[in-house]
């Protein structure tokens, strides 16, 4: 049964400063992938004074809160808390300074450059008016706050029992924040993401003097001609009705000009839009590896390890009607899109869905100001792309509009979550 949810919403304007304020200190204090200790202890304290049941530490650090009223269907929510290692350039008050070392040792900057405090802030504040207006619902809600999505992190709360630990779900959903305008929101029937696989490759040369090449086998300029055949796997191996998408992020080899080094290291990125495509084309980014190295002499072959990877992300049909219809009560159907296709970026929400065996939803919602976004269309966004100088995701320089933003996602949350709650009485 579908319903409005103003009942839900009851008491958000008295909350906004608070959440502005919870979502400033989140922002000036990210952390990395498995590191969000400060962000999971303010979570699980809120969620305790709230009123919720709450687990700690699934998945390494993730928090799991579960709120009951009455019977009726189970909603699963989630957010994601990790930030990135980005040197932050927005110039806000609130911005971070923050420093962390990453698994390999290293000291980095860390940032929110994608929106993931803002996910933390909306969750809160849904989970706050779901605890104050209990008696407007009946049912179970799920709320999951989850580590490490930059990394894949949703597997690790997976394996750490999350199916028989907490109720099981009937729906789950999840958004994030988008560089579109603030009061705009949008999704799709079926993919609304892609898939995106990442392998680590270690080419094996044979080094020695930068003067005599000839005594040497190169592993720099195998990597080079590795890079230059990758763009041929979309451009030849790939229809142009097909999506798909090859980077190479990272080539690193040698210490010195005149130095042959005896390894070069790529970072490479695929992402694609359906199973085949995917298998074609991880199937031919190997294939150009290995035929380089042989056809360069190399000495031994090369070492192909994966790295996290993140599984298509599907919408359900049904369940999206429902959270279109809720979009275009809380946003107006002027505002509420319907993306025309799938969007290259990779999120691993999905997860949460196919473990279950349950329908899931994921949506985008607008966090930047419209004042950069002159006749904005929402088409624009595939046909065009970003208008120019405004940052998106992962850009040191991405800063939501917080305010209007956090009322938006929360209310988004609330209306999506009552199409499957139960009104009392019913």
């Amino acid at each position: 049964m579908t319903h409005t949810s103003p009942a839900l919403t009851a008491g958000l304007e008295a909350l906004l400063p608070d959440l502005r304020a919870v979502y400033e200190d989140l922002h000036a204090h990210p952390e990395l992938s498995f590191q969000e200790r400060r962000t999971a202890g303010i979570v699980a304290g809120r969620l305790r004074d709230q009123g919720w049941d709450v687990t700690e530490g699934v998945g390494v650090t993730g928090v799991v809160g579960v709120l009951r009223s009455g019977e009726g269907p189970t909603v699963l929510l989630r957010a994601d808390m990790d930030g990135l290692p980005v040197k932050e350039e927005t110039g806000l008050p609130y911005a971070s300074h923050v420093t962390a070392v990453t698994e390999q040792g290293e000291t980095v900057p860390v940032m929110h450059a994608c929106g993931h405090d803002v996910h933390v802030t909306c969750l809160l504040g849904a989970t706050a008016l779901l605890a104050a207006n209990r008696q407007s619902w009946r049912g179970t809600v799920v709320a999951v706050f989850q580590p490490a999505e930059e990394v894949g992190g949703a597997p690790s709360m997976i394996e750490d029992g999350f199916l028989d630990r907490f109720p099981r779900a009937d729906v789950c959903l999840g958004q994030h924040v988008a560089p579109v305008p603030v009061g705009f929101a949008g999704t799709r029937h079926g993919t609304v993401m892609v898939a995106s696989d990442s392998l680590h490759v270690r080419l094996f040369g044979s080094g020695g003097h930068g003067s005599a090449p000839e005594t040497t086998v190169d592993p720099v300029v195998m990597a080079a001609a590795i890079v230059m055949r990758l763009q041929t796997v979309v451009s030849r191996e790939v229809s142009a009705t097909q999506l798909a998408v090859v980077t190479v992020g990272s080539l690193q080899a040698g210490t010195k000009e005149n130095i042959i080094p005896d390894t070069a290291e790529l970072r490479i990125n695929i992402r694609s839009a359906t199973p085949a495509v995917r298998e074609k084309v991880l199937t031919a980014v190997k294939r150009i590896i290995r035929a380089e190295a042989d056809a360069s002499g190399a000495p031994r072959e090369p070492l192909v390890t994966d790295l996290p990877n993140f599984p298509l992300t599907v919408n359900d049909p049904d369940a999206t009607d429902k959270v279109l219809a809720a979009m275009a009560r809380v946003v107006g159907p002027e505002r509420a899109f319907t993306l025309p296709g799938p969007l290259t970026g990779s999120e691993d929400f999905g997860t949460f869905g196919s473990a279950l065996g349950v329908p899931s939803v994921f949506w985008h919602f607008g966090g930047l100001d419209p004042a950069g976004f002159a006749g904005f269309r929402p088409a624009d966004l595939v046909d065009q792309g970003l208008p120019s100088g405004v940052p998106g995701n992962h850009s040191p320089r991405f800063a939501p509009l917080a305010g209007p933003a956090l009322d938006t996602g929360v209310r988004l949350l609330l209306g999506a979550a009552a199409e499957w709650l139960t009104p009392p009485g019913n």
